[in-house]
């Protein structure tokens, strides 16, 4: 009698804890569905797709694997301990198979379509709020007369990519900032987009006569194999001179 009491628990409270962490996998991705939904700047987009898809797409995932590992472990018709632990061995074991195998689709072949969204999203016309027309978006030597000195000096370094919209009919501005290397790029050797920056190096310092030199390192997460590129760095101001002397 207890025998049966105990088994008829297990699967009661199994199928209800499946039932729990399924719908709380499910709800966290409405939500994101909603969200991107419902937003409808470009640039607020793409810093939640960037910050935040990935990790919560992991998040369902998890919650999912384990609300399909109590279901399959509910219905049983009797309870041994040799029973228990193949069961749970199998379960454990496909669960970490199908886990593995969507970690590294999100790692290694995701981030091809994330990227191709955000790019997207990151170059869609803006419209002014002044005259609800597309603004222009300026090139890079158009855009440094709306942008500081220090604003100047991170893209300089590659630190930051500033992109400058401007509404042509009244003036109206709109400057958005970007991680100068947020995103991996495609490795050469691997053909996974994991190619990141892991150091940057200044190895001549610029001068108000002469371009200066930077190194960029780069590591690939998935096959290890790592280069450099040397990069050109803008002259300095007269400003910039007397700051650095002072």
């Amino acid at each position: 009698m207890e025998y049966t009491v105990s088994l008829e628990n297990w699967n009661y409270w199994a199928l209800n804890l499946c039932y729990g962490t399924g719908a709380i996998g499910i709800l966290i991705l409405l939500v994101h569905v909603l969200r991107l939904a419902v937003t409808k700047d470009s640039k607020t987009k793409y810093d939640y797709i960037n910050a935040s898809e990935i990790s919560l797409l992991w998040y369902t995932t998890i919650l999912l694997i384990i609300s399909v590992a109590l279901y399959v472990n509910t219905f049983s018709s009797e309870l041994t301990v040799l029973l228990i632990f193949v069961r749970s061995f199998v379960t454990i074991m496909m669960s970490l198979i199908v886990g593995v195998v969507v970690q590294n689709s999100l790692k290694f072949y995701y981030p091809f379509y994330i990227e191709k969204r955000l790019k997207e999203l990151r170059y869609k016309p803006r419209i002014s709020p002044k005259t609800g027309k597309p603004m222009k978006l300026l090139s890079e030597e158009e855009e440094d007369v709306y942008l500081d000195e220090g604003m100047q000096a991170e893209e300089n370094v590659y630190s930051i990519d500033y992109d400058v919209w401007v509404d042509e009919e009244t003036g109206y501005t709109k400057i958005e900032k970007y991680a100068g290397h947020l995103h991996a790029i495609q490795c050469p050797e691997c053909n996974y987009q994991t190619l990141r920056v892991t150091k940057e190096e200044i190895v001549l310092e610029p001068t108000i006569d002469t371009e200066g030199e930077l190194e960029k390192y780069f590591d690939c997460g998935y096959c290890g194999y790592k280069t450099k590129k040397s990069f050109h760095v803008a002259k300095l101001s007269e400003k910039q001179k007397l700051e650095a002397t002072i």
